[in-house]
């Protein structure tokens, strides 16, 4: 690694006007910070709906993207670096765009044969006062991350919440019903092809993986690596690496499981991949990387020689 190569000029892209700003600043400033110990010349920018222009100025030599949620991981900012041909990290357009619509993601993968939970994608306002589906289920905003304005109703609701149909809802019409697949959460990162280990996710006091419990400390326990049958740890890590490919990822990616133990290998089910996953040291994927020998910096120091256009 000689010395011309340890000055690149790196902009971290952070912040972002989605509802995962907060997010984003907690994954931007700790990455930031480790590039800059790694020697590299960091510019942190906080994006608004300028930053085209911002970065024409600048002209890094690669882009970090540390945005979450729509524009940073929906294939708009990495539409807005490929015109500016500025190099950069994580997926490429159409992945992101495609992973980001779970419901689209949803019917590649299964038509891939990954196993999934039924669905049924619908306007908010049919949800009305009879269940779409036998409870329980899940409602899911189609375009956001961080489990905002996800609903599970149980088996003993005798209606669906009144929040789904409510002029208060803010996240836009379109929903996706899912069969909430009971048991444990799994996660696992892809990092150039290639699985790291199996995380699982035990929240601590919440029914389920929520904001809090992502997003607060203590809120959820990170067991790595995760404590499964041999069989079933291998299933998950073959069915991240083949999402991975299947949408068209590149970089880093983390698909997120539940596994009903009950069922078997057949209870084991993929929900989502995400393009853009947290990295905070504490994050799931960092976490991972440091359980493979991979300190936080070795590991960003990675992803920044990995960035280029036309993933």
């Amino acid at each position: 690694m000689g010395m011309g190569m340890t000055a690149l000029h790196v902009a971290v892209l952070m912040g972002g006007f989605s509802s995962e700003r907060p997010v984003s600043l907690a994954s931007g400033n700790p990455c930031a910070d480790a590039l800059e110990a790694e020697g590299f010349r960091v510019t942190r920018i906080d994006v608004t709906r300028n930053v085209a222009s911002v970065l024409a100025e600048l002209k890094p030599d690669v882009a970090f993207n540390a945005l979450h949620g729509p524009f940073g991981e929906d294939g708009t900012i990495q539409g807005i670096l490929e015109y500016l041909q500025i190099p950069y990290t994580h997926s490429g357009v159409l992945a992101s765009a495609l992973a980001m619509n779970k419901v689209q993601a949803k019917r590649v993968a299964g038509a891939c044969g990954i196993p999934i939970a039924e669905d049924r994608l619908m306007q908010r306002s049919e949800i009305g006062q009879t269940h779409p589906m036998a409870p329980p289920y899940v409602v899911k905003p189609v375009n956001e991350g961080s489990s905002f304005g996800v609903v599970i109703v149980d088996e003993g609701q005798s209606a669906p919440p009144q929040s789904i149909t409510s002029s208060e809802w803010p996240y836009g019409e379109t929903v996706m019903v899912e069969r909430f697949v009971r048991g444990r959460e799994f996660t696992c990162g892809v990092v150039d092809g290639k699985p790291l280990c199996v995380t699982e996710i035990v929240p601590v006091g919440q029914k389920f993986y929520d904001f809090d419990a992502k997003y607060k400390p203590g809120g959820s326990k990170h067991i790595l690596p995760a404590e499964v049958k041999p069989n079933i740890y291998q299933k998950i890590q073959s069915l991240a690496v083949q999402a991975h490919q299947i949408m068209g990822c590149r970089g880093v990616s983390r698909s997120d499981f539940r596994f009903d133990e009950e069922r078997g290998e057949e209870g084991l089910i993929w929900l989502e991949i995400n393009t853009q996953p947290g990295m905070t040291p504490t994050s799931l994927v960092p976490e991972m990387a440091a359980e493979a020998g991979m300190s936080f910096g070795a590991f960003l120091r990675w992803m920044v020689e990995d960035a280029s256009c036309l993933r």
